[in-house]
């Protein structure tokens, strides 16, 4: 029990955010849930009050994980040539960043998966020698064949399942569209691997498809970018890396218990990407159900819940939702609890307390649809309804504007020339760079938070 009070272990925390009061005959309950970990190896810090410890993390040192990283060797590779040295030289740069001890394997990716470094079905442990090894061994990547990124991700399971650690990443790089499998046999493969591994998925230059790897990176719970410039893999692989490395615990789920007559629209994580969690739920005993949310290390987390709840009389108030924060035991036993938040109704007949917005709620509902909005319009332009998407990214541009997302503002500049950004008035450009498109679809779900 000693190590609980270490800085090492991470600790959760669950705020809730909500107008609590309906007016008579109102059903509907929308909270906002953030979940804060901190004072974990690597960012440090001091949980809020009545923050649960985590006993996943041994005292002085980051709980083991294995990663394996994916690298495209398909043909298209070799366009330009300079493609693959940044790739290698890329992943060469991520190696670095692993710490001694983490397992890891490089696999080559194209119409099939081959083991690159170490090879024979296992992983090698990080350290100077392995490290130089995997790097030497990268030299002799070279370009050809096709793309089928299912049996990447299937040989990357078989590698990571191997090693019993609690942190499981992968790391996946792409530069072309998945042509030589289904998209049945790519969607199979993420269902096999589903909750076994986090994966961050990445683009390179403009021949890949959006759709695939932000696929890929909603399925594993991890991260989906375009790197539209190749001499900018190092860095970004470098980040990728220093965050998995900096991820603590494992597997932790938001679990939601209703009452009886409770029924749950919606659960999404809001920030700091939009991500659709509803369909994702596993039952967890009586009227409870648990939501993934992969790893985690020193971070905060946005999620939106919304519920319905039975029509009650003015006066009456009831618990519409408990929200808990939990660690699965991984000897198969009783999870732990780390954290939980409650989320309330109460009627009442007071108009301006039961018509006032949170603003918490408020803004994060604007975020999913400023998502929602600029697929929508892109989708519209690529189809040629070039009014239904000059409507769309109007209402992004607004959206972006109100909400002050700066990012995505300026990212949708790229794509129509704004005539009023409080109206949402814009005219599409006639002619936009095929990296800019990419990187509004890619970035698209990235939220910004609520301004305190």
């Amino acid at each position: 029990m000693a190590n609980f009070s270490k800085p090492h272990a991470p600790r959760f925390s669950v705020e809730v955010y909500q107008n609590e009061y309906l007016p008579e005959g109102g059903r509907e309950v929308n909270a906002i849930v953030t979940v804060t970990s901190t004072g974990g190896g690597t960012g440090g810090g001091t949980a809020p009050a009545g923050a649960a410890l985590s006993p996943s993390a041994v005292p002085g040192q980051a709980p083991s994980a294995a990663v394996v990283i994916m690298v495209d060797c398909s043909g298209s590779m070799d366009y330009p040539p300079t493609k693959m040295r940044n790739a290698r030289d890329a992943t060469a740069a991520a190696i670095d960043t692993l710490r001694d001890g983490v397992t890891f394997a490089v696999v080559a990716g194209t119409h099939q998966a081959k083991e690159v470094y170490p090879g024979n079905g296992r992983l090698a442990t990080a350290d100077a020698q392995t490290r130089a090894q995997a790097k030497e061994a990268l030299r002799r990547l070279s370009a050809g064949g096709g793309t089928a990124i299912g049996t990447w991700l299937k040989l990357a399971d078989r590698l990571l399942s191997s090693a019993d650690v609690p942190i499981r990443h992968g790391i996946l790089l792409t530069d072309g569209r998945n042509e030589h499998e289904s998209p049945a046999d790519l969607k199979a493969a993420l269902d096999a691997c589903a909750g076994r591994f986090t994966c961050d998925a990445r683009g390179v230059g403009t021949d890949w498809e959006v759709k695939e790897v932000t696929q890929i990176a909603s399925a594993l719970l991890g991260t989906a970018d375009i790197v539209a410039d190749p001499s900018g893999l190092a860095a970004d692989f470098t980040r990728m890396m220093e965050n998995a490395m900096g991820k603590e615990v494992a597997d932790v789920a938001l679990r939601l218990w209703t009452p009886v007559g409770v029924e749950i629209t919606f659960v999404k994580q809001v920030a700091p990407t939009v991500e659709e969690l509803t369909d994702r739920r596993t039952e967890a005993g009586p009227r409870a159900g648990d939501y993934p949310t992969g790893s985690w290390g020193d971070e905060s987390r946005d999620y939106h819940v919304c519920v319905q709840v039975p029509e009650a009389g003015i006066g009456q108030e009831m618990l519409a939702a408990r929200v808990s924060l939990i660690l699965p035991d991984p000897a198969g036993g009783t999870p732990q609890a780390l954290s939980q938040g409650l989320v309330r109704a109460v009627w009442t007949e007071d108009m301006a307390a039961s018509t006032a917005l949170n603003p918490q709620v408020a803004h994060y509902t604007g975020q999913a649809e400023l998502a929602q909005v600029i697929q929508q319009g892109l989708d519209a332009r690529k189809s040629g309804d070039m009014d239904g998407a000059t409507a769309k990214l109007g209402r992004a541009v607004q959206l972006a504007a109100a909400s002050g997302n700066a990012d995505t503002a300026k990212l949708l500049a790229k794509v129509v020339d704004v005539v009023d950004e409080a109206t949402g008035t814009v005219r599409l450009k006639a002619k936009v760079a095929e990296a800019d498109e990419m990187t509004l679809e890619t970035r698209s779900t990235k939220t910004v938070r609520v301004k305190k």
